[in-house]
């Protein structure tokens, strides 16, 4: 199984879910599955993560390997899974969609979330430009879905949580 985690510059929420999710999936235990990352625009490709996301990123115990990408639709082709950090990424993922098959990989980060039955999905903001402070809510955040995410994997409940997600959308 592969995983893309995409945000719009591809240097603050969506290496640090990429980061966050090579984390747990090891220690999961889950190496069969795979993370990259890319970013809906051309911003930043070919940069490293944003310093501020990656010294808290840092500072948690997570590694950035990665460098700014720009999401293609080939991308599609690889990806089993694209997790959206906000909904304006997730209307620029389906723009891309080739067909209903690439639509259906596209859901948010925050389907995932430990908080979803009472607060329905949630964006990830985005802290570029924000104060340290919305870097590190940021990553509770990530830290959050990305939980759910692994433990979805771990138990085979990713389909039924992308059935009521599409269901909702």
């Amino acid at each position: 199984m592969h995983l893309m985690t995409v945000c719009l510059g591809n240097i603050c929420r969506s290496p640090a879910a990429e980061a966050v999710l090579t984390a747990r999936l090891e220690e999961a235990g889950l190496d069969d599955v795979t993370v990259s990352s890319a970013g809906t625009a051309d911003y930043h490709v070919g940069e490293r993560p944003h310093p501020q996301s990656s010294a808290e990123g840092e500072s948690r115990g997570y590694a950035f390997t990665s460098r700014g990408a720009q999401f293609d639709a080939a991308d599609f082709d690889t990806a089993d899974l694209v997790l959206a950090m906000d909904s304006s990424n997730e209307e620029d993922l389906l723009a891309l969609a080739r067909s209903p098959e690439d639509a259906a990989k596209v859901v948010r980060l925050g389907a995932f979330a430990s908080d979803v039955e009472e607060t329905g999905v949630r964006d990830v903001p985005d802290p570029w430009g924000e104060s340290r402070e919305a870097f590190v809510a940021m990553y509770d955040q990530v830290e959050d879905a990305v939980a759910g995410l692994v433990a979805a994997i771990e138990q085979g409940r990713v389909e039924e949580v992308l059935a009521a997600y599409r269901a909702a959308r």
